[in-house]
């Protein structure tokens, strides 16, 4: 009597699984139409990855990428010692896109941006969140990338882009894979460089006022951004995201332009091809705030010579002198006061004052150039009134005492 085996081969049913067809994996996915980019396999899932490499040669806009120069001047400057003994391949770029900008748990970034140098190429990889349910699988993919690294470069990301990744990793019992990186904020930076001149100091204004690189048509605002996301969410068409993608492309590749400009700019600012006079009094500024005094006397005098806007001459006449008076340098800080005093400048007025007084013992003079400061500054309507009252109160101590010290000059001993 035939088995039941017999009867299910005669009836051309397999037996076994030696015959089937390898299984599908259930998360394979089929690309998402119209982005670029490839699906990577991750102990925690599937995530999606767009990937770019720019040649040594890219210039972002008038700006290039390489070579970088040393960060010796960015580790003083960023007050992390560390810094100074990065190579250009330990450095990581990241720009994140979010569901909101509010933070906490309730945050999370669907995208995340992240570049690297290789040898002399730049490699960016743009991780893309497909479902809420996935985000372990980009943690992952993010950590894997950041493991050759040892810092950070941001626009921004000490206050947002760190830490909600870094709320991210602990949510999914994660260690943060930069949790000991140095990290460079070019925002504060950008700040220091360039708020005298530029109204605006987001990224992308600084691309197309400082390295001519103004965005395509693909470009979407961020505000848009997180409602994209959304869009996406709810009806699964991956198109709408080809702007974000874009977007968060040039975040990176616009940091890595501007790093380069400003580690150049703090590495040698003598040497460095500035063009702009406001420019050079920003530098200035803030090499005389990192106690860089000599260069920044240097810098100082090449701006002055530079076609700068009349309130922004005297400031850095101002600065100048006052430095020149530190240094021990009190010739050329007379000169400074002097000229700005010709031009009815309070500032200088007082200072003369002072030298006068103290050093030259000259009362008359010294009280001319105290009351002369004091008429300048009743007549300014421009002066708020609590620095107003500060000076004149100041000054109506100084005419007093000086007007002491000549009668007490012209009495008999």
């Amino acid at each position: 009597m035939p088995s039941l085996s017999d009867k299910l081969k005669a009836l051309g049913v397999k037996i076994g699984a030696a015959d089937l067809p390898p299984p599908t994996p259930k998360d394979s996915l089929p690309a998402l139409a119209g982005l670029e980019g490839d699906w990577q396999r991750l102990p925690a899932g599937l995530v999606w990855v767009q990937k770019r490499v720019f040649p040594a040669e890219y210039w972002h806009g008038t700006l290039p990428i390489f070579p970088l120069p040393p960060l010796q001047g960015l580790a003083l400057w960023a007050g992390d010692p560390r810094i100074a003994d990065l190579q250009p391949s330990q450095l990581a770029f990241l720009d994140t896109e979010t569901s909101g900008l509010a933070g906490g748990t309730g945050t999370y970034a669907f995208m995340v941006g992240a570049g690297r140098f290789v040898a002399q190429e730049f490699h960016l990889s743009i991780f893309f969140l497909r479902d809420p349910a996935e985000e372990a699988a980009l943690l992952q993919a993010l950590a894997a990338f950041l493991a050759p690294c040892a810092a950070l470069v941001t626009f921004n990301g000490k206050a947002f882009d760190a830490p909600l990744l870094r709320t991210r990793y602990t949510l999914h019992g994660m260690p943060a894979p930069f949790k000991d990186f140095a990290h460079i904020d070019l925002l504060p930076l950008a700040r220091r460089l360039w708020r005298d001149r530029l109204p605006n100091r987001a990224l992308k204004y600084l691309e197309e006022h400082i390295m001519s690189a103004p965005r395509s048509s693909e470009e979407v605002p961020g505000y848009e951004i997180p409602w994209l996301y959304f869009d996406f969410l709810r009806t699964g068409d991956p198109t709408l995201l080809q702007g974000v993608f874009y977007h968060n492309a040039m975040d990176v590749v616009a940091m890595t332009a501007l790093l380069r400009l400003t580690a150049d700019w703090l590495h040698a600012p003598l040497q460095s091809d500035i063009q702009h006079g406001q420019d050079v009094i920003a530098l200035a500024k803030l090499q005389e705030d990192l106690h860089q005094w000599d260069v920044a006397a240097q810098l100082y005098e090449r701006g002055l010579q530079t076609n700068l806007p009349e309130a922004d001459f005297w400031q850095a006449i101002k600065r100048l002198s006052t430095l020149q008076k530190r240094r021990g340098d009190l010739q050329t800080a007379l000169r400074l006061w002097q000229q700005a005093a010709e031009n009815n400048h309070p500032f200088a007025l007082l200072e003369l004052a002072k030298h006068a007084e103290h050093r030259q013992k000259d009362y008359p003079a010294a009280l001319a150039y105290a009351q002369k400061a004091q008429a300048l500054l009743a007549a300014d309507s421009s002066l708020p009134s609590y620095a107003r009252q500060h000076w004149q109160t100041e000054l109506q101590k100084r005419i007093s005492r000086l007007l002491q010290k000549q009668q007490n000059a012209r009495s008999p001993r």
